[in-house]
Parts: C-alpha cells; structure tokens; sequence
C-alpha cells in the first residue's frame, strides 16, 4: 500500500472487525478516520446485480468531475477489465480477501494518470455480499486533475490480502488465476507466458497487462 489514505483505512477496517472477517457497517465512525473520507467510498449492490457507489468522497467526485454516488464501479472500467474486477469482487465478498489494485486512468484528451485502490469486505443485515468498503487516491496529482475527468481505467497490477491468514495458497492462486484468465481471454487467447516484474516492491509475475503476486497474505 503506497497511498496515506489506503494504509489509514486499511488499518482502521483491519481494527473494528476484530476477530469477525469483516465489520459491520455501523461500526464505521468517519470521525475516526477523518483525513481518508475524501477518498473512501461504499459499494452497494444493486437492482441490476452490479455494485454501484452508495457513497464516494470529494476527491473521487473530482477525479471523474462529476457525483459518483448512483454511478456504476463496474461500468468505469475498461470492457476487458470488467470481468476481472467482478472476479476480484466476489473474492472480497465472498471469500472476505482484501483487494489492493493499482490501474490507469484516461482521460478524452489522452493524458493519464495513475490511481491505487483498495476493496474491502463489509457486513450489512449479517451479510457481506451486498456492501464493499474502499478508497481509491491518485498516485500524483497532475496539474488537470479535476478538470479533465477520467473516463477509462485498466488494470495494471493487483494484489489478494489475506488478514488472517485463513486461506492457502492454493486458494489465492485458483482466485488470481481466474482474474489472469479473465483478462487473457479478453485478449484473445490463452493465458500468455508469465514473465518476472516488482509490484509494491515484491516479486511478481506478468500475465498480458496485469502483475501478479502470488500468495497475498500481509
């Protein structure tokens, strides 16, 4: 986790769940974690079974210069994304993992930037599948950010946090796996050949355009 903001929500989730593998909503006071709500938000799903932003801070609204709050997560990733990003949700959701992904963004004119996000499990009416707790931030801060709204965003690496350690391996690969294959089939063909690369200052594989890190626990 490179961002302020992403560590201090991490830490504060990580803090009010405590033994349980995700909080309850009403757990959450934004008094304490006051310098990262401008960059949090909460997923819900919805009527169309996609998860859209129940809330979004200011500096996201901004990011894309317009209210995200109604506005579909799904539909703002690039088309041969989207079906790597449900997968990294259900991950969340269901087998409570923790998703840390970093992606670019564009904008209309073409100038891009680059973001780190976060994707965390929590519990709503005794259920984890309907809410999802995360903070997105932007890893610079170029001059037109704000001004030019980001309307197309890949993948460029990602990473499955285990907080318990409860899950093997073998359980975070099947899961990566699915995302890698996810993306290459949206390439056009099978899986291509892994090539070594640094993620978040750790070994990892290359899979088309995403990095893989094996294993996943923190």
């Amino acid at each position: 986790m490179q961002m302020p903001s992403t560590k201090t929500l991490y830490t504060y989730w990580n803090t009010i769940r405590g033994s349980r593998s995700a909080p309850d909503r009403r757990d959450i006071d934004p008094t304490r974690i006051r310098e990262a709500l401008a960059n949090t938000f909460i997923l819900e799903l919805d009527d169309a079974d996609k998860f859209s932003f129940r809330l979004a801070g200011s500096h996201l609204c901004t990011a894309y210069c317009r209210e995200l709050k109604g506005r579909s997560f799904s539909a703002l990733w690039h088309d041969r994304d989207s079906d790597a990003i449900e997968t990294l949700i259900r991950a969340v959701t269901e087998d409570h993992a923790v998703a840390l992904v970093t992606f670019q963004g564009t904008t209309a004119l073409h100038t891009k930037v680059s973001f780190e996000t976060i994707l965390m499990p929590l519990r709503h009416n005794g259920s984890t599948h309907t809410r999802v707790l995360g903070s997105m931030s932007a890893l610079d801060e170029p001059y037109w950010l704000g001004v030019q709204p980001v309307i197309e965003q890949r993948i460029t690496g990602l990473r499955l946090i285990w907080p318990d350690e409860i899950a093997a391996e073998d359980n975070v690969r099947e899961v990566v796996s699915s995302v890698v294959n996810d993306v290459a089939f949206a390439h056009g063909g099978g899986a291509p050949m892994a090539l070594p690369t640094t993620v978040f200052g750790r070994s990892a594989r290359r899979y088309a355009h995403l990095a893989v890190i094996d294993g996943g626990r923190t």
